[in-house]
Order: C-alpha cells, then structure tokens, then sequence
C-alpha cells in the first residue's frame, strides 16, 4: 500500500490568520482540501491518513463528506509539534502497514504537489527505502553574517528539500523509535530530514519543481491562488 501522512496539526501562527492556515479557503475551498485531493486523484495511492489539529477534526470529517474524499480511512489528533504529529500518524498505522508499505510525509498546507514528483518519490523510495523530492537553488546564495553577507555559497553543492517524502514503513518507524531511544527529536530542526542527517542516515533524492511551494506567508497565499485560476483556466480551455 501507498499511504500519504497528511500533516495538518499546526495552527500556522506566521500568518496571522484566525483559523489554522490548511483551513483557510482559496477561491471558496480549504486549502487542506486541495492538497487531499491531490493523492485523492493519483492512481497510485490507496489509501490516505490525515493528522488535524484537535479543534477541527469534527470540521475535517465534514469537509470529507462534502468534497467526496473516499480514499481518507483515518483522522488522527495532532501533536504538539511536527515530531509528535507524525509519531502519531505512524503510530496509528502500525497493525495495518507492513514493513513493505510505503508513507509519503507530505505537508497538508503543500497544495500544489504534482502527480509526476508523487510517482518519482514512490518510484525511488521502493528502490532505495526512502526518498526526498529535491531541486537545486534557482537563486544566488550566500552567507548570512548579521547585516551583510561575506561568503558564496555554490548553489550546485545545495538542494532544497521538498514534500512528499516517502519512507517504506518498517524504515520509518525503526527511525523514530531509535530517536527517541536516544532522545534526539529535541536536537534538530522539526523534519525528518534533518532528524536523519543527525542520525547519519542516506536520503535518496527523487524529483522536485520550482511550483511545489508550501504555504508559509500571506504572499505564498497570493501565488497559490493564482496557481489555482491558471489550472483553471488549463481546464477550461481543454474542455471547449
């Protein structure tokens, strides 16, 4: 089976909106919706988990029925921060996965993840055991020294990490059960990825695009909704 762990735990404070930021409504619909119905529609994935925040579960199960997301089997709490909602998400899944099972990790408020990084993702991780869709700068990149900036950074020898990343689960859970053995989660950056490097553990790289964005500031709000009219108007000029 292809499970994605859908996080959507956080209530996104940076933005300063007055809801949890995966629930806040591009052109009449959550964004949460939209990234769902991403691994809704992709041939690949059989079955699709949720972690919400507490206070919206309820909502969430609404939003299930209204927008027909058949492929969502299980909505599990949120924790407190990104290691723990995920723990619970993987938790959940145990007695149901086999070690074999593939999860993709994706962030509920990343809606515009594409079918072609899914399949790549899913492609290298059942070769290799995990997988990060990844990309190079597009940017001059240099030091951060206070008010200025001293040394380049070769953007060749950088790679920006993306969603969804994809583990099979055996691998996952060994991963995290070895760290909090070791009581490393409170030690990195709050992603996998970076609990890996610590940890010293190989992450193979699958493809990424420039379009994945991840909802961050009322700026990114702005471009996803601009990504969404132009996917519109794709459709509708393909359906005349």
């Amino acid at each position: 089976m292809n499970v994605p762990i859908i996080l959507a735990g956080g209530v996104g404070s940076r933005l300063g909106a007055d809801r949890p930021k995966q629930f806040i409504e591009i052109l009449g619909k959550p964004i949460l919706v939209y990234t769902i119905e991403i691994f809704q529609n992709h041939p690949e994935i059989d079955a699709i988990e949720v972690v919400c925040v507490e206070s919206h579960i309820d909502y969430l199960k609404e939003l299930v029925k209204q927008y027909n997301l058949t492929k969502v089997k299980w909505i599990v709490a949120g924790g407190k921060e990104f290691q723990n909602s995920l723990m619970n998400g993987i938790d959940n899944l145990k007695g149901t996965l086999d070690d074999d099972d593939i999860v993709l990790v994706q962030y509920g408020a990343s809606p515009c993840t594409t079918d072609d990084v899914i399949s790549d993702a899913l492609r290298v991780c059942e070769i290799k055991g995990n997988s990060s869709p990844a990309m190079s700068s597009l940017f001059l990149l240099g030091s951060n020294d206070g008010d200025k900036s001293l040394n380049w950074i070769d953007r060749d020898k950088v790679i920006i990490h993306n969603t969804p990343q994809c583990f099979k689960f055996g691998y996952i859970t060994q991963l995290y059960d070895e760290a909090v053995e070791k009581g490393l989660l409170d030690k990195v950056e709050p992603h996998t990825t970076s609990l890996m490097y610590l940890m010293n553990r190989e992450i193979y790289l699958s493809k990424g695009n420039q379009t994945n964005i991840k909802i961050t500031t009322k700026d990114d709000l702005d471009l996803f909704t601009g990504y969404v009219l132009m996917k519109q108007m794709k459709e509708s000029d393909t359906n005349q």
